[in-house]
């Protein structure tokens, strides 16, 4: 249960763990996929190579396209490219990170579907049993008057009458299955050897710290754009909560003393939330005030330099001032 819950706070720590999480997810759900679902092969010679080709390519496309969509990095990479240029320069090293990552990630899930059923060896028989050269294999039941190709397309079939208690279906099924088995093996060598071959290579070429750049960068932008949305929400709560209450306000004083207080009203804490209010709003009070500020922020992003934020006086209020707020509301 530990190790669990270990796991879970590692994937909820930021959204790289998060995507990753996620990808995760995906390629789990694609062998759940694969493992539920009941292939059934044609058995004709013009339909068993399209059948199984697309059972093949269909599905990772898919699952290709949603990797895509529920990647955190698809919205901010996109964002970053569309926006203007403004106060703040593009950096293309970071939309390159930010689709790299995106493109590895949305990846998973249908190498994992390739690869299971490459492995499973079901839709390569299905796909490629007609063309095996019968003549590699004694036994070939010809009773029927059928030709040799839609004999051969019949093989995946082993309910159909010609192959009853034949072992000439069996030897060209495991045929065709080991070349299945090899290629799926074959590909998941490569894929791992050029992964290991990239992660020792890529540092001998690539500057080290203009990566530490990047990376950095990339984290700043989706760090910022969460941040911008809380902050959006906390100033839609607290525009909301004016509004309603300048709304109850400008009613009759008969409906007031029938409607309950306000439940910010009264006490010394809920004073120093309404001064929290006033401070969230920052003098964005109006509607359009708040459509020009939108609009600029997605016009000019802000200036990468926080030297006047960091220089700005602060007011100390000391605990005497909290004591005396107290007071002042309870009187």
């Amino acid at each position: 249960m530990e190790r669990l819950k270990l796991v879970l706070q590692y994937f909820q720590s930021n959204s790289e763990s998060i995507s990753n999480g996620i990808c995760i997810v995906l390629a789990l759900v694609s062998v759940k996929l694969y493992t539920s679902f009941d292939f059934n092969c044609p058995c004709l010679p013009q339909y068993n190579k399209l059948y199984s080709l697309g059972v093949m390519v269909v599905p990772p496309i898919i699952l290709f396209f949603l990797g895509v969509l529920v990647n955190r990095h698809t919205g901010v990479m996109m964002d970053e490219w569309m926006r203007p240029t403004g106060n703040r320069s593009k950096n293309p090293a970071v939309v390159k990170y930010l689709f790299s990552a995106m493109i590895q990630r949305a990846l998973l899930a249908p190498m994992v579907w390739i690869l299971v059923t490459l492995l499973d060896g079901k839709i390569f028989i299905c796909a490629f049993s007609m063309s095996v050269d019968p003549a590699l294999f004694s036994g070939l039941p010809n009773s029927t008057g059928l030709d040799v190709v839609r004999v051969m397309a019949k093989v995946p079939c082993k309910e159909d009458v010609i192959f009853r208690n034949s072992s000439f279906r069996k030897a060209v099924s495991r045929y065709v299955r080991c070349y299945s088995q090899a290629v799926g093996w074959s590909i998941l060598l490569l894929l791992i050897a050029l992964g290991a071959l990239a992660r020792l290579v890529k540092p001998c070429f690539d500057d080290h710290a203009t990566f530490l750049q990047t990376r950095y960068w990339s984290n700043y932008l989706d760090v910022e754009q969460k941040l911008f949305d809380e902050t959006c929400v906390l100033h839609a709560r607290d525009f909301a909560r004016k509004c309603v209450v300048q709304f109850f306000e400008d009613v009759t004083e008969d409906a007031v003393l029938r409607l309950p207080h306000p439940p910010f009203i009264g006490s010394g804490s809920e004073e120093w939330e309404r001064d929290g209010e006033e401070e969230r709003l920052h003098g964005v009070t109006r509607q359009d005030q708040v459509d020009r500020l939108l609009n600029r922020w997605f016009h000019d992003k802000p200036e990468l330099d926080v030297t006047r934020v960091a220089h700005r006086p602060r007011p100390c209020v000391t605990w005497e001032d909290r004591q005396g707020r107290t007071l002042y509301s309870d009187v």
